[in-house]
């Protein structure tokens, strides 16, 4: 079986765990995670992110929040006053945008980490580094387009990996947008409620896409959906 759940944002360790369990998510099953699984809230995600990266049946997706990371990775380094004033505008750009969307636990997180443990620090960047940012996968005869936020400057003749990185992790669609007719666009960013109040805490579904991003970041549970039948599965 085939299962698919995106921005977790903190959420803690044991609770994915139940969660999952409650799916009937089994060996030999496979869950991709379309990114987003650190900020915001907890810890960071920091350490759902390592137990992510433990597990061999897992594919996680680079989100735009994994992006903000890797922009920042600077922020970690010994930063003398010279090596701040010669800090690029881009640099500082990218921070303050960081600290808009609920970084400080993350870096919280990672400074105490990186004090202790600078080769775990390193095998964290290095994970988050080798992300991707998009997967095509097959399921019983139907072909799913999974990436962190659906498609931007979407054109019927592109094909999914002809797609820029933040074309695929920073775009906000429209209800009346429409993908691929014979792909199953699958993504999370745009938390349900943002279309309407009455999607909160619900999946999303249209005629060519699904928003599987319930809201988690507010701090409503994540949700599963299973490609197999196309169960949703809330806790």
């Amino acid at each position: 079986m085939t299962y698919v759940c995106s921005d977790l944002h903190g959420l803690a360790v044991e609770p994915f765990k139940n969660m999952l369990s409650s799916t009937e998510f089994e060996d030999g099953d496979r869950l991709y995670i379309l990114g987003d699984v650190i900020d915001r809230n907890g810890d960071g995600g920091i350490e759902l992110l390592e137990y992510i990266m433990s597990r061999e049946d897992f594919t996680m997706l680079l989100g735009n929040h994994e992006d903000m990371l890797l922009r920042c990775r600077w922020l970690f380094n010994e930063v003398s006053d010279e090596g701040i004033a010669g800090l690029s505008t881009r640099s500082l750009e990218d921070l303050t945008v960081w600290m808009r969307n609920g970084c400080e636990p993350t870096i919280a997180s990672l400074k105490k980490i990186i004090k202790t443990d600078k080769p775990r620090f390193d095998g964290l960047i290095d994970f988050v580094s080798s992300l991707p940012y998009y997967k095509t996968v097959e399921v019983n005869g139907r072909t799913f387009f999974l990436c962190h936020s659906g498609p931007g400057n979407f054109k019927k003749k592109r094909t999914p990996e002809s797609y820029t990185k933040n074309e695929l992790i920073w775009y906000r669609p429209k209800v009346k947008d429409k993908f691929y007719e014979n792909i199953t666009t699958v993504f999370g960013h745009t938390p349900t409620f943002v279309f309407s109040p009455k999607y909160q805490g619900r999946i999303l579904t249209t005629p060519t896409w699904i928003d599987i991003d319930v809201g988690a970041a507010a701090g409503l549970p994540p949700a599963f959906l299973r490609l197999d039948d196309m169960k949703e599965f809330y806790f």
